[in-house]
């Protein structure tokens, strides 16, 4: 099997490192500057090819059976249209997949006119802790109610020199979806939800403080907080009829059982989360092998819930 891999920065080097472990032999690694590329394999071992996709694609003509895309944001949607238009026809697609719901549908038009798949790598779906969750779940007989905080930490955020203000503009779908794909992957989408926000700042000026509430299409009652402006952390906390699973950190999965206020560890087998940026192992795992997992979320619906979750929260009052 062929692969392209096209980024060279951190996440390039986590697909690396674990394409490297799944005995992948036939992988193309392609960056745009020789200096990104020299320090790619002063990282990784691995040589990468200078120039950028579309010089790639035009000397080399290489045979391409599928390809994974870990470039900056704002190139996420045009790389992959690219590759599409090129004939690749499944595409492993970092997330958020675009810069907006408006290049996100581009991406999702191309696709349907290709006839292609391309899965968007949320890969806090393969986290130890959600697998592990999605079991409990199941035996305690589905969600009762959720509730998910997407704090975010300026003080991390502004001095990112490699991140460009357009991103930082639209950090909530470039970051904070992260955790409300999560928490609406497990606890199912929304049926009806009202949404407020407050505050602003120079950098996000959409707004730094929101919450909402709403049920599930599932009939799952779910709340959601944020506030950029005050100290706090991502987490999602789901009830089921006997337990409260607690993601905090996400990494992580602890547990309150029925009839008890111990919060304790659930027993899991952490190993791959460890190895690798967590989540990336089996996702990547099962994109190669072609395997439809049901934790994939291809663009089309990724599409949705740009359009129909995320916008509602970061436009809310509007």
């Amino acid at each position: 099997m062929k692969i392209a891999l096209i980024g060279v920065g951190e996440m390039g080097r986590e697909y690396t490192k674990v394409l490297k472990a799944l005995g992948a032999k036939d992988v193309s690694v392609i960056g745009r500057s020789t200096e990104g590329c020299s320090r790619f394999y002063e990282a990784t071992g691995v040589r990468a090819i200078p120039g950028g996709l579309a010089g790639w694609l035009k000397s080399a003509r290489p045979e391409i059976d599928i390809a994974i895309v870990a470039v900056s944001v704002e190139e996420l949607a045009g790389v992959s249209i690219e590759l599409l238009d090129y004939g690749v026809k499944r595409i492993l697609l970092e997330k958020p997949a675009g810069l907006n719901s408006q290049e996100i549908g581009r991406v999702k038009r191309k696709v349907e006119e290709k006839k292609a798949q391309v899965i968007v790598g949320y890969n806090r779906r393969f986290y130890a802790s959600v697998l592990k969750a999605q079991e409990i779940i199941r035996e305690d007989g589905g969600v009762l109610s959720f509730h998910f905080e997407f704090t975010e930490w300026p003080h991390t955020i502004i001095p990112l020199g490699h991140i460009s203000a357009a991103a930082k503009a639209s950090w909530f779908l470039a970051n904070s979806s992260h955790v409300a794909d999560l928490a609406f992957f497990l606890g199912g989408k929304p049926e009806r939800m009202t949404a407020f926000k407050a505050g602003g700042c120079d950098w996000h000026p959409s707004g730094t403080v929101f919450t909402g509430a709403g049920i599930s299409k599932t009939g799952a009652m779910f709340s959601y907080c944020a506030n950029w402006d005050a100290p706090g952390r991502w987490g999602v906390e789901i009830m089921t009829r006997n337990s409260r699973l607690i993601f905090r950190p996400i990494e992580k999965l602890q547990i309150q059982r029925q009839k008890s206020v111990s919060i304790e560890p659930v027993d899991i087998d952490y190993t791959l989360d460890t190895a690798f940026k967590p989540g990336l192992y089996l996702q990547t795992k099962y994109f190669i092998e072609d395997i439809i997992h049901h934790n994939f979320i291809e663009i089309n619906n990724h599409l949705q819930n740009c359009e129909n979750i995320y916008m509602k929260i970061i436009n809310a009052n509007e």
